[in-house]
């Protein structure tokens, strides 16, 4: 445990600051950055001064989680508006101040992102209404902003990093409730590395024992492979020398999860990836090659998503090679990609689907619970499939062509009968494969059945039949 004290603080806030003006300083005026900068400071000292004499529950001064959540928020590409709501996301929860005195002090943009995080506080809900609306609430926010959800991620991040003072049967509920909502949301992001640092830190509280024993076959597995990894290291950045290939090679070990921990008995390649971040696609692929030349390409193992991102959002080339007698797993990817893939919607130049993030986020809120989580965690993946036309619709994963049929129109959902998928005639429970084409065939009369219910997966899809099969019912003959 880092023992925190004024330097600390100092410290951590030039970090913030720094990397704000590495991130935004040559894309601003002198004096909007200069206001920028000033604002995080006032913004720190109003926060400091809300949260002085307050104590987390293990003891710490209460005032360095919100600014460990202000650094996350700034390492990720962050604005100033979202590092100062980082830095008073408690404050309206936990002190006198109102939403109307961060909008008075630092503006609407602030004060929509500090409300989007404050729960929901109710005396005449129960606990888990409380909860469910405070999600909704989030939701809502994010619609409007995706940052409210971001912001949310950092701050989850640090309290599952600093939750051991709590009861255990109050960590397993964090624990569970991270993975039913914010695992999924970040996945949706694309912030694959964020879902997984969610996901592991989960699971440490979840299966403790089974955690530590994993922990403990990575470092034995690292130092085993310590002097191995030296040599193969320097030979291929010595081989990326002669071809004049810049390149910058990281160590990836595998994070904690339960998949991870069934496959740890595989040794070495189940648990470490050589990351190669190089210049350009074109460089990348030179780095392949210069690769293969090396070592021997285990056959069926080359997977290329460094233009056409996989399902799950990252960009990169995954290759497996056999480096003497150990096979060893290799992620070559670009720089500019490498931030995508850590931060998702956050990297600058990132093509974010926002019209179906807000489509998708509106009907879980429309669902006949308070917050569909089964629906969130199936639209976690997703595919791209197409109309005959050619246009394309993102769908989650999983997704029938009755989904399809609603996500192009309600009228058309009510009234498909069947579906032709890449020219073949189909039912409407078919599932879908990532880049299908598919046309619905509809009739004059609607055939809305109750056993639809079963092969729809979108919560668009779900809420229209019920809402259908509810007025069928109560419609009088």
């Amino acid at each position: 445990m880092m023992t925190f004290d004024e330097k600390t603080v100092q410290r951590m806030t030039t970090d913030i600051l720094e990397l704000l003006a590495t991130h935004y300083g040559g894309g601003m005026s002198e004096e909007l950055f200069e206001d920028g900068l000033d604002a995080v400071q006032r913004a720190l000292d109003v926060a400091r001064i809300c949260h002085a004499g307050q104590v987390r529950k293990s003891g710490e001064p209460y005032m360095f989680h919100p600014l460990r959540v202000s650094h996350l928020a700034a390492r990720h590409w962050m604005d100033f508006s979202s590092v100062i709501a980082a830095l008073l996301h408690d404050v309206v929860e936990d002190t006198p101040v109102t939403i109307e005195d961060i909008r008075a002090d630092f503006g609407d943009e602030v004060a929509l992102l500090v409300d989007g995080l404050t729960k929901v506080e109710s005396t005449e809900l129960s606990r888990e209404e409380t909860k469910m609306e405070s999600y909704r609430k989030q939701i809502l926010a994010a619609i409007a902003d995706v940052r409210v959800l971001c912001l949310k991620f950092w701050d989850r991040i640090d309290n599952l990093q600093t939750i051991s003072a709590l009861p255990p049967i109050k960590q397993k509920r964090i624990a569970e409730e991270t993975r039913e909502i914010y695992v999924p949301l970040a996945n949706h992001l694309g912030m694959g590395y964020v879902a997984n640092t969610l996901d592991s830190l989960s699971l440490y509280l979840l299966y403790p024992r089974r955690g530590v024993s994993f922990d403990q076959r990575v470092e034995m597995t690292r130092d085993e492979k310590a002097s191995f990894l030296r040599r193969e290291r320097a030979l291929i950045i010595n081989a990326c020398e002669h071809q004049k290939v810049g390149v910058l090679l990281k160590d990836r070990w595998r994070p904690f999860s339960i998949l991870a921990a069934r496959q740890s008995t595989r040794g070495f390649s189940a648990l470490y990836t050589l990351e190669a971040q190089v210049d350009s696609t074109m460089d990348a692929y030179i780095f392949l090659g210069v690769l293969h030349s090396l070592y021997s390409p285990i056959p069926g193992k080359l997977r290329d998503h460094l233009v056409v991102p996989s399902q799950h959002g990252y960009q990169s080339l995954k290759t497996t090679v056999q480096a003497g007698e150990q096979r060893m797993r290799v992620e070559i990817t670009t720089r500019k990609l490498a931030r995508f893939n850590e931060s998702g919607v956050l990297a600058p130049g990132f093509e974010f689907r926002r019209q179906n993030f807000r489509n998708l986020m509106k009907s879980l809120t429309e669902g006949e619970s308070a917050f569909d989580t089964q629906a969130l965690i199936l639209a976690s993946k997703t595919i791209q499939v197409y109309t005959p036309l050619g246009e394309s619709l993102v769908l989650p994963e999983g997704s029938s062509a009755l989904d399809f049929a609603f996500d192009i129109h309600e009228t058309v959902g009510i009234h498909a009968v069947r579906a032709r998928i890449n020219g073949q005639t189909r039912l409407l429970k078919t599932r879908l494969l990532d880049g299908d084409q598919i046309e619905i065939e509809t009739s004059k009369q609607a055939e809305v059945l109750p056993k639809w219910l079963e092969w729809a997966v979108t919560p668009k899809a779900r809420n229209t039949i019920r809402r259908y099969l509810r007025k069928k019912v109560k419609k009088p003959d």
